[in-house]
């Protein structure tokens, strides 16, 4: 038998922070185009090891399905 882990009804008051304080406190800008989302550099050194790493992700994902 499992039980659930007991938690307070309400998260301390003190514990909350806004969004508009996270982004302040990060530093986070606006993107401008979707180019600012790629990557500066190639994350794989050649097209066999992303060919290798997309048959492993894929792999992966699969694996559980039954």
């Amino acid at each position: 038998m499992t039980t659930t882990p007991e938690r307070p009804d309400r998260w301390p008051a003190d514990d909350f922070i806004t969004t508009e304080e996270l982004v302040r406190r990060q530093g986070v800008q606006p993107i401008d185009t979707v180019d600012d989302l790629a990557a500066a550099e190639d994350p794989f050194e050649s097209d066999d090891e992303y060919e290798d790493f997309l048959a492993d992700l894929y792999a992966t994902r699969r694996a559980d399905i039954r």
